[in-house]
């Protein structure tokens, strides 16, 4: 099979970049892999430091300004789709998915594949064209996401759910001593409860949420709790919200970007993403349980069903301070049998998250599309 993917997001792309890479690894040499997406993203530099795919640079521009590059990449994608015999076209997002539309206008095309990857509206007069004329099968990573589609417009093209997969293997359980000097520099106390996400400091993922139930805990368990995060610095707004907690922004910390967060995973008892926008399902949710910790995630969109209740994980309501402090207080006082929730996680993990189950019903959905189904 002849794949194309296209991803219009510039740098590091976040869960769209990992979710066409763990694609493109899975596939590489099984299928014939042609990635278009901006020049400087980390998506072009991975497939092509990787060599798992052709790669096409393209900026997906819009407006009256970049009219002529627009014209010129669209040019430059109905070539490669004619001369490479495209066998489909997977897509991820709304700006290369207007873009695909457009440049595939009035050719004898290829089936257009896409992912849905957030959980904002799709009642738009965009999304309304693009399910028309340029949709002919829809892959919705949780099924919160798929009732979202049922919604909209996107309710005329057949929708698969397929959760992301991980690489279990690199997302393992690290050695035990593993992420303690990382752990040091935020805290020495032997009696600590440490939470961490490596899902980024963006607004909507909610980190702000844990620190300031952190700070309404009671005296005698507050200070024994951290939260550690990576991502981008946070802003000078994001700082002054963290100065207003008093005492416990003290107990909120930072690592930057990390090109490698496994360490900062292991240094954590705990697992979190308390997202309250945009989320679907969680890249970080799930390569943390692969590593082997529970997880606290909020009641949004898919992220509960990464979880099982008490088990490999809690779930808590979205925005509820006051909740999120009764169960940070409940973690802390089991925080002893923490280590047994994080190896069900794993097994968890084993079980659902893997990247060839992952691959194998994204490649079933396209031979379905294929065959006109």
């Amino acid at each position: 099979m002849k794949i194309l993917y296209t991803n219009f997001h510039y740098g590091d792309g976040g869960g769209h970049t990992t979710y066409i890479v763990s694609l493109a690894r899975a596939l590489h040499g099984r299928h014939t892999l042609h990635v278009a997406a901006p020049a400087d993203s980390r998506l072009m530099r991975t497939v092509t430091e990787e060599g798992i795919a052709t790669a096409l640079p393209m900026d997906f521009g819009s407006g009256v300004p970049t009219l002529p590059q627009q014209l010129a990449e669209q040019r430059a994608l109905r070539r490669l789709v004619r001369q490479e015999g495209i066998d489909l076209v997977h897509v991820n997002g709304a700006r290369d998915h207007r873009f695909v539309m457009q440049g595939l206008l009035g050719m004898r095309r290829p089936p257009i594949l896409l992912t849905k990857h957030n959980s904002k509206p799709t009642n738009t007069f965009g999304n309304v064209l693009r399910a028309r004329w340029a949709t002919d099968r829809v892959i919705a990573v949780s099924a919160d996401t798929k009732r979202l589609l049922q919604r909209g417009p996107y309710r005329r093209c057949p929708i698969d759910v397929v959760r992301n997969g991980v690489d279990l293997e690199r997302y393992s359980p690290l050695p035990a001593g593993s992420g303690h000097a990382l752990r040091q520099q935020w805290t020495q106390d032997p009696q600590a409860l440490v939470l961490v996400s490596n899902a980024g400091t963006d607004d909507y993922k909610g980190w702000i949420d844990l620190a300031r139930a952190i700070a309404r805990l009671p005296d005698a368990v507050r200070p024994h709790v951290h939260m550690a995060v990576a991502g981008h610095l946070p802003s000078a707004q994001q700082r002054e919200q963290v100065q207003a907690l008093g005492e416990a922004a003290a107990q909120v910390h930072f690592t930057g970007l990390l090109a490698d967060t496994r360490e900062l995973i292991a240094a954590g008892d705990v697992g979190f993403v308390l997202s309250h926008d945009v989320e679907t399902i969680s890249f970080a949710c799930r390569e943390m349980m692969a590593s082997g910790k529970p997880m606290l995630v909020s009641d949004y969109a898919g992220l509960p069903e990464n979880i099982e209740q008490d088990v490999d994980g809690w779930v808590v309501a979205t925005r509820d301070i006051d909740a999120i402090a009764a169960q940070l207080q409940t973690l802390y006082a089991q925080r002893a049998t923490l280590p047994e929730h994080g190896r069900a996680a794993r097994r968890h993990a084993q079980r659902e998250f893997g990247l060839q189950t992952f691959a194998d019903a994204t490649l079933a959905s396209y031979q379905t599309a294929l065959a006109g189904n």
